[in-house]
């Protein structure tokens, strides 16, 4: 069997659910609007993932319209990546329904966010829960992606994307679907809470404190960072005194990754510094970097016409690269759909 050469071409997306943190912007956004240019670059906003767990209709439509508005405010440029909203675009349903004849119940059985997110009550949760990372590798291969930035949360769905791919290419005797590759790299790729770093940040947590939100103005996120939970030492004289710090490591990696450097490079800057000498910084620097998306957020937000404008001429681009692919696999199932 010949090898197929596949376009570089990069895919990702946000869920529309609970509004924009740092995390995501640290985890995604920043490195999404950093691969335009390399090659050619495909973002969603994923809302047909959103609904796994119910959604107050108007909360889903302005939370599509707030990841997209944080896509554009961070530098994603429509001219140069394909922007959309996922419902928009048949073909990821489509495909996600052939995956999930081909993914095995055994393979969903061992993903961990579906635990996480069910807890004890994993009866009760929507089916959509338990078979939505087929629907995610249906939205990365609809595109033949290769590549997929993604946080280190995420790599395991990818790993599965790949799995799938391959089964099958395997059971119909082709090289059709690439094995797609996560991107994880730099700093600050799993952003943590900051008053326990130990957890993640998160859209949903208990008190506002804990997370830094795309649309707070430029008081908030200062106030957040300084009155962020440290311990009691200053920062250290190398990088390795971080390990057991997990509150002192977040904070040094959100700078790094703010200021586009590597911890090593924040800590040789700030040997031995005190809380009340590193944080003001911490706090400038994030002022200076996030206050100015937090603005123009706000200014998209103000224009929901041209939001939907933007996906809709978004989805236009994609669907004339997902269709060819999409009748392509049809084809070799033996569908009779053309």
């Amino acid at each position: 069997m010949t090898q197929t050469t596949f376009t570089p071409r990069a895919f990702s997306g946000i869920k529309p659910s609970g509004g924009l943190q740092l995390g995501n912007y640290l985890g995604a956004i920043k490195r999404f609007v950093g691969m335009q240019g390399t090659m050619e670059t495909i973002y969603c906003v994923v809302d047909l993932h959103a609904i796994t767990v119910w959604q107050d209709p108007k909360d889903l439509a302005n939370g599509t319209r707030e990841v997209a508005a944080g896509y554009l405010a961070a530098g994603l440029d429509p001219a140069k990546s394909i922007l959309f909203n996922q419902s928009r675009v048949s073909g990821h349903a489509e495909l996600g329904w052939i995956f999930n004849c081909v993914a095995r119940v055994g393979w969903m059985n061992r993903m961990t966010q579906f635990k996480d997110k069910a807890g004890s009550n994993a009866e009760k949760v929507s089916l959509g829960l338990y078979a939505y990372p087929s629907l995610m590798a249906a939205d990365i291969l609809l595109y033949h992606a290769t590549q997929v930035p993604v946080g280190e949360d995420q790599k395991q769905h990818v790993e599965l994307t790949r799995d799938i791919a391959a089964k099958f290419n395997h059971d119909y005797g082709v090289d059709f679907f690439p094995l797609t590759a996560p991107v994880i790299d730099g700093p600050a790729t799993r952003v943590m809470n900051l008053r326990d770093g130990t957890k993640k940040m998160s859209k949903s947590g208990d008190s506002d404190m804990e997370r830094i939100n795309m649309l707070d103005d430029a008081d908030t996120i200062a106030k957040k960072f300084k009155k962020a939970k440290t311990d009691p030492e200053p920062l250290p004289e190398t990088v390795e005194g971080l390990k057991s710090r997990p509150e002192a490591r977040n904070l040094v990696e959100i700078y790094a990754a703010l200021d586009d450097t590597t911890p090593e490079a924040v800590i040789a800057q700030y040997p031995g510094a005190g809380w009340g000498t590193f944080k003001p910084a911490l706090a400038d620097l994030a002022v200076a970097k996030l206050a100015p998306i937090s603005q123009d957020m706000a200014r998209y937000m103000a224009d929901p016409a041209e939001i939907d404008r933007i996906l809709a001429q978004g989805a236009d681009k994609a669907r004339a690269i997902a269709e060819p692919i999409l009748q392509r696999t049809f084809d070799i199932v033996g569908m009779l759909r053309s």
